[in-house]
Formats: C-alpha cells, sequence, structure tokens
C-alpha cells in the first residue's frame, strides 16, 4: 500500500529491518537499484529458508516445487516513479545535493554577495543580488552561511565545518571588469539570504542508489550533532556521527543506536567498612538505528530510524551486532 518501505516490510518479518537486501537474496555490489518491488506484487516470507521472496510460494509437505521455464527475453527495468522505496528518500533528498561539510577555508574564497537591489536586508524569490568573486565560469550556484564548527564529542577536536544551506541562485549578467560585479537572481530560498553569504556552484544531480548494509569493519561513533542546531533528534530527523569514508562508512551504511549506560552504587555490596557501595555501569541501551546517505571523510550523515528514544548528542552508533 501507499507509505510501504522495503524497511518496513522486512520489519513486520524479521529481526533486524535493515538486513531486508540480504533476505531478499540481493548483492549490493551488483544490484543497481534497491527499489526492486511494485505495487500488486506479492511478497512471500519463506519460513524454511528465512527469505522474503517475490513470485508463487514454494510447494509445502513433500509436494513438488513449481518448475518455471525461462527463455531469451528483454529485461526492462521501471523508472521507479511506482516502486516501493527501500527508505523514506523524502527525509533525505534535500540534503543530496548540498556540500553541508566544507573546509574551513573553502567559503572563504568562495564568491560572496556584496549588495542587493534597493538595499534589501534580506533576500527572496526573484530578487537581484550583486557578487563578487571568481565564478570559473559558473551559472548556477548554492548559497551558504560561513561555515559552523563541529567537534567530537569524544576528544572535543574540531572534525568539519558545517555550512547551512540557504537556496540558489542564477547568474544573469556576468561582470565586464574586475572592479565590477556580477549580476544574480534568486531562485530558491530555504533561510535567510543576504550580503556576506557565500556561494559554491551546484553540484550534479545524485543518483539515488542505495542498499542499507552493516559497515563492511567494525565502526564506534558518536552523535556529532542535530542537523538545525538543537540537542535532540526524533524519528526521521538528520544527525552527524563523528565517523566517515576514512572510517568505513559510506552510502548505505546501518548502525545501531545506543545511549550510555549510568554508573550506579549498589546498595546490596560493599567494598569495606568504610569504604561504601560498589559503582556498577549498566549495560548501554539500544534505542533504535541509523542510516547513512551521506559520508565525507570525517563525518557521515544518518536518518534516524525506528527509535524509541530521542537521539541525543554524544549517544553510540555502532555496528549491529
Amino acid at each position: 500500500m501507499r507509505g510501504d518501505t522495503l524497511w518496513d516490510i522486512s520489519g513486520k518479518f524479521l529481526q533486524h529491518a535493515w538486513c531486508w537486501p540480504q533476505v531478499w537474496g540481493l548483492n549490493r555490489e551488483e544490484i543497481r537499484n534497491p527499489h526492486l518491488i511494485y505495487p500488486g506484487q506479492i511478497v512471500y516470507f519463506d519460513r524454511a529458508a528465512g527469505r522474503l521472496r517475490l513470485g508463487t510460494p514454494t510447494a509445502g509437505n513433500g509436494g513438488a516445487a513449481q518448475v518455471v521455464r525461462l527463455s531469451p527475453q528483454v529485461r526492462t527495468e521501471g523508472l521507479g516513479k511506482d516502486a516501493v522505496p527501500s527508505i523514506p528518500s523524502n527525509a533525505i533528498e534535500p540534503f543530496l545535493s548540498q556540500p553541508l561539510i566544507v573546509t574551513e577555508d573553502e567559503l572563504k574564497t568562495a564568491p560572496r554577495i556584496m549588495a542587493t537591489e534597493n538595499n534589501r536586508v534580506i533576500l527572496g524569490k526573484n530578487d537581484k543580488a550583486f557578487v563578487r568573486g571568481d565564478l570559473q565560469s559558473g551559472t548556477s550556484f548554492q548559497v551558504f552561511r560561513p561555515a559552523t564548527p563541529i567537534r567530537d564529542p569524544g576528544g572535543k577536536d574540531i572534525i568539519g565545518h558545517e555550512a547551512a544551506y540557504l537556496g540558489t541562485i542564477k547568474l544573469e549578467r556576468a561582470a565586464t571588469s574586475p572592479d565590477e560585479a556580477h549580476v544574480f537572481r534568486v531562485v530558491s530560498v530555504k533561510q535567510e539570504m543576504g550580503i556576506g553569504d557565500r556561494l559554491l556552484p551546484v553540484p550534479p544531480t545524485p543518483i539515488l542508489n542505495y542498499v542499507p548494509h552493516a559497515p563492511e569493519r567494525e565502526v564506534d561513533a558518536r552523535i556529532a550533532s542535530v542537523y538545525g542546531g538543537v540537542s535532540q533528534a526524533g524519528q526521521n530527523q538528520i544527525v552527524t556521527i563523528n565517523r566517515g569514508t576514512a572510517d568505513g562508512v559510506d552510502l548505505g551504511t546501518v548502525l545501531d543506536l545506543y545511549r550510555f549506560g549510568a554508573t550506579v552504587a549498589d546498595p546490596t555490596e560493599k567494598t569495606g567498612f568504610f569504604s561504601g557501595k560498589k559503582m556498577v555501569k549498566l549495560p548501554d541501551s539500544k534505542y533504535g538505528s541509523l542510516f547513512i546517505f551521506r559520508a565525507f571523510a570525517k563525518i557521515s550523515y544518518g536518518l534516524v530510524m525506528q527509535v524509541t528514544d530521542s537521539v541525543q548528542i554524544g549517544d553510540i552508533a555502532k555496528s549491529p551486532q
């Protein structure tokens, strides 16, 4: 039905919803499109094999399995308009073409808005903006506010700079001399845009080709920030972790979310007559999962999935057990 996802369907029958590529018999190195099922198709759960599949049910109680003879044919694949998605992609699509993480100096040297028509403080759609800087032959740009540092929750070192995405603008007339400004027209606005904001070229449209999978090597990360500058996140919200491609995290990586277990006094045991109660750490508690949809060298962005508690900065995100 409308709104179903492969994640949800697998979650009704399997212990880990993110495992649907494995139980569906898919190979993420070979698969080109994870959106493989369409409304009207029947999904069978083979309890003996522990596998979901499309098609007709296998024969039970010793009956002969149905044999289907195949002949050469043209293999076609839908454009995906009506396909059942692997995850609720509408929650992450706005972030897929935005740089988000930039180097400390990247925006300092980028073209900048230096004036507005009629001295407007805030630019809106179709307003004119005057820009200085090297456009490097570009005509379409995204606008960003100077980057905010993201600190590692563990060591407090700066691991990246997150630029706030403000919208898009398009070149109307390029400067004809070094001391003249370029003329731009605002195409779209997501946040307030004005003098001092920086321009980066619009990147190519990304191809949505992701299959949820466990990381290839052990990952032990921490929640570094919640997108939007708040301290907590809920289901289908965006967070960052302090691990990236350098640590084996890539597009489609799934991690489990844990809260640190508290250290409490054990009232049933004493270490000595004068030493007081023994302190014991409680186990970390799992409360959800995180789907990574964009990865940089040291930072990754993830969509919060199926949580029973709010996600907080400093929480654990690690390889599924």
